[in-house]
């Protein structure tokens, strides 16, 4: 026999199934959030309560600075920033909407902040630092085109990923991915994302406690930017600094050196206006390469991923 509640009374059993039935439907875990649970649970999002950096700064591809942004208390100053190599048009839009049809003819799993992925890789554990290959079959056949164009340019001759994560962004779920670090036991130098169908802007942060010394900043190109290193005119804690790279539809973006290990990335919610999907491709680290003491499962990685046979683990 099933007793009846009191109209509106619900037990706290049910309420925490609701709850959980709320971040299923969105994927979210912990303290991450998305619109769609913030709404139904009348949660403020964690980013809301973060203070904003106060120095703010620019990517200039054709200087490699970060250059003060036009309305901050930074405008005319800027830094070197090392480790960035966008590709503009690395795909046609022809090519963009093939490559996204064919990734929605798998489906994509809910993750965490509103974003929806689509895996091509080991299983990996990283804090036991242990993974597993039985799944994983290879990248998918439509980015063997794509790793064979980046062996073209120049710093990505010999990239071989062993990893591909597809990414959807929406702001109908209010997509966003905060500030990390890509993990550096399994994975190598390079980290080379495809942007895809929207435009949007990846946000560099820094948490050490040293500082930053800001130049005038160049308006031609590199020589002018090391001539600006002479003297160095004001110093900021990085802590409180914030650099935007924008990344155009159909752009290649590689980040490397002090970009991929020093610097967090992200996508802030703020940046997401139409749809998004980024492919992100990685290579083996050391550890895993020849000579490295895993050398032997590496090659097996490889050797799989090259096969192009690969779906969605």
């Amino acid at each position: 026999m099933r007793l009846a509640l009191p109209e509106g009374a619900m037990t706290a059993a049910a309420a925490t199934a609701e709850a959980s039935e709320v971040f299923q439907k969105c994927g979210c875990k912990g303290i991450r959030t998305c619109l769609i649970c913030e709404r139904q649970l009348q949660v403020d999002p964690p980013w809301q309560l973060s203070p904003q950096k106060t120095h703010r700064f620019l990517y200039n591809v054709d200087t490699g600075w970060a250059v003060g942004a036009e309305d901050s208390n930074c405008e005319g100053w800027g830094f070197p920033f090392p480790g960035v190599t966008l590709i503009e048009d690395f795909v046609t839009r022809e090519e963009e909407a093939e490559m996204v049809r064919l990734m929605d003819l798998d489906p994509w799993k809910l993750s965490q902040s509103g974003r929806k992925k689509q895996d091509y890789g080991p299983r990996v554990n990283f804090r036991k630092q242990k993974l597993k290959v039985a799944d994983f079959q290879g990248l998918p056949s439509f980015s063997r085109e794509v790793v064979r164009r980046m062996g073209l340019y120049p710093g990505l001759e010999d990239f071989q990923p062993v990893e591909q994560c597809n990414l959807d962004y929406s702001p109908e779920r209010g997509s966003a991915i905060d500030p990390h670090l890509d993990d550096t036991w399994l994975w190598g130098e390079r980290l080379v994302s495809l942007n895809l169908l929207s435009p949007t802007v990846m946000s560099m942060s820094r948490e050490a406690p040293d500082t930053l010394l800001l130049s005038s900043a160049p308006t031609t190109g590199p020589k002018d930017s090391v001539d600006n290193l002479i003297t160095p005119s004001w110093s900021v804690l990085c802590q409180d600094v914030e650099v935007a790279i924008p990344i155009p539809r159909c752009s290649l973006l590689v980040l490397t050196g002090a970009a991929r290990h020093q610097w967090t990335h992200a996508i802030h919610r703020r940046h997401i206006t139409a749809r998004r999907v980024c492919a992100t491709f990685r290579e083996l680290s050391a550890e895993f390469q020849p000579g490295g003491r895993q050398q032997d499962l590496g090659r097996e990685l490889l050797q799989i991923s090259c096969s192009f046979q690969g779906r969605p683990v």
